[in-house]
């Protein structure tokens, strides 16, 4: 196919959908994408990637840091048991959620409405739902949750490690029964899934095969099987402590 016509090819699918655009007056931009990243060979290209685009369109609009919003990739594929499994899709969820380090960003957590066999899942009603909240909050100043739990600082102390999280509106809780979902390793970067217990907008984590840990990981897979929320029934994203 001549370079031209191909979708693909480099800068065809912003010059014919996006830079018509630009002229416009603009109120926010919500992105939904990195499938195809999170398939790709190098997925954390996406850790510089998202946040460049954001700054592209503020500086081609003129119109300042308006607001930006994305949805974080879902659970998909098949569920993988093993707790120290790589998984492309996590690291593009993670870029996702350093890039709200970008003044007037938001972010919708979808790691519980995806499906195992469907990229795209069926369920945007939820997706729009939870986008919507964002807008509200941030950009419509309404009083209402913005965002589920976001991991804050951790320490280890001891055999275990203790994370903070904001956006823990209500309280945090584990849905549905026991908090799953989290991981430890030790200097030795052996992972095993781990007992965590909430207390207060704190996440306390330790294994008994874990006498020194080093680090955590929480939801860290392609469909992980995870259950933080916060008392607004808003998933926690998934995260990591570690840069192994």
């Amino acid at each position: 196919m001549a370079p031209r016509l191909s979708p693909n090819h480099p800068s065809n699918l912003f010059n014919g959908l996006i830079a018509p655009l630009i002229p416009y007056a603009i109120r926010g931009a919500i992105w939904y994408q990195g499938e195809n990243n999170a398939g790709s060979g190098n997925p954390k290209l996406y850790n510089i990637q998202l946040p460049v685009l954001i700054k592209d369109w503020r500086q081609r609009w003129n119109q300042g840091d308006f607001p930006f919003a994305w949805v974080q990739l879902p659970n998909f594929q098949k569920r993988n048991p093993d707790p120290g499994a790589n998984s492309n899709w996590a690291i593009v969820r993670e870029a996702m959620l350093k890039t709200l380090a970008l003044p007037n960003t938001g972010m919708a957590i979808t790691i519980d409405v995806g499906e195992e066999g469907n990229i795209h899942p069926k369920d945007k009603q939820t997706v729009g739902a939870r986008l919507a909240l964002w807008a509200k909050a941030k950009v419509y100043s309404q009083t209402n949750p913005s965002s589920g739990p976001l991991p804050g600082d951790h320490h280890i102390s001891g055999k275990e490690i203790t994370i903070s999280f904001t956006q823990a509106d209500g309280g945090l809780v584990a849905k549905g029964g026991e908090l799953k979902g989290f991981a430890l390793a030790g200097a030795d970067k052996k992972w095993v899934w781990a007992q965590a217990r909430i207390e207060g907008d704190k996440v306390i984590v330790s294994s008994p095969e874990v006498t020194a840990p080093a680090a955590v990981r929480y939801a860290w897979g392609d469909n992980p099987d995870c259950n933080l929320n916060n008392g607004a029934n808003l998933p926690a994203s998934p995260f990591r402590t570690d840069t192994w």
